[in-house]
């Protein structure tokens, strides 16, 4: 069960892309952010789109254990 878990993290981060240090081209006049995006397709019929939603949860889980294991109490 765990090797799902970070399976989903490592895809998660990896979907997430590295800065390649180039500007674009054009203005992105877009107005939704990555996230509202990724929300709107997990809520959508196109199949396989409720593991974009599984994905963002176990990203969220994720970054909770770390920032409350970075927490000193």
């Amino acid at each position: 069960m765990k090797a799902i878990y970070l399976l989903a993290a490592t895809a998660a981060l990896i979907a997430c892309g590295g800065d390649t240090g180039q500007k674009p081209a054009t203005i992105n006049r877009d107005t939704l952010t990555e996230r509202q995006r990724d929300s709107i397709l997990a809520g959508s019929r196109i199949p396989g789109a409720s593991g974009v939603g599984k994905a963002m949860r176990v990203a969220d889980s994720t970054s909770a254990r770390v920032s409350a294991s970075d927490t000193i109490h």
